[in-house]
């Protein structure tokens, strides 16, 4: 590679004639071709093992099958994970996957811990046949809410509604895809047998520590502790009932 690309200057100090430049150019010819015959794709190729890998990470251990379909499995509110790379460059992807709240704030998705490897196996799946396209500009975020009872309310129809429901009733238009019906909010007798440190632990780590589904995901790298207390205190006017006298007089302690 290197001849060739020298090889031409060196040539013509040496020999003025048109025939040199293009015997030694004509090596550079499938390179250039290549270079400028589409986009780019973004990543090295995804070996079965590997799409396999992420599928199933997708499917039983990280909540984004949770609100996107992947396959036919999956929820129906977030965009399709199946057609993604049709729709998105893989610069705006791995943006949304990384920190989706900086990127799009309106967007009710939110960012997932998950170890580097993990991330980046499930980053290269879904952009393996995007092209690699440029990054969206980081937005300023912004709190989305003032202090107050009326701002818990807003917070569980932004965050928790779509699967819950939105007066808690396990209802909500994303429930029926799920393959474990969300919990109950509104029922005092599954709430009231909850600490309120239950409560908390479930929506600021998600189903998968709690040994519940997977597919509930963790918002404690999206919301403050303050906006999380108060979703548990939204949940506690949902069910008209208090946490269990054992864990309130521990508390206490």
């Amino acid at each position: 590679m290197i001849s060739a690309i020298h090889a031409p200057v060196l040539c013509s100090q040496r020999i003025a004639h048109s025939s040199c430049r293009s015997v030694h150019l004509r090596p550079m010819r499938p390179l250039l071709l290549a270079i400028l015959a589409g986009p780019l794709i973004a990543q090295t190729p995804v070996t079965p093992f590997q799409a396999e890998k992420a599928r199933t990470l997708l499917r039983t251990q990280l909540p984004c099958l949770g609100c996107h379909e992947l396959g036919g499995d999956g929820g129906r509110i977030g965009p399709s994970l199946t057609t993604v790379a049709d729709r998105r460059n893989a610069a705006y992807i791995r943006a949304i996957i990384e920190d989706p709240q900086r990127n799009v704030p309106a967007s009710a998705m939110p960012r997932t811990p998950m170890p580097v490897a993990t991330r980046e196996l499930v980053i290269r799946y879904l952009t393996r046949a995007a092209p690699a396209g440029v990054a969206p500009a980081a937005a300023t975020v912004r709190g989305v809410l003032s202090s107050g009872s009326s701002s818990s309310a807003v917070l569980y129809q932004r965050w928790c509604a779509a699967c819950h429901g939105q007066s808690g009733g396990g209802d909500g238009p994303n429930a029926k895809y799920l393959p474990v019906h969300p919990a109950v909010h509104s029922s005092a007798a599954q709430m009231s047998v909850r600490s309120d440190d239950a409560l908390y632990d479930a929506i600021a780590g998600g189903g998968l520590v709690m040994g519940k589904s997977a597919r509930m995901p963790a918002f404690g790298a999206t919301l403050t502790p303050t906006e999380i207390h108060a979703l548990v205190a939204y949940i506690r006017t949902l069910c008209k009932c208090t946490a269990p006298a054992w864990s309130v007089q521990e508390s206490r302690r």
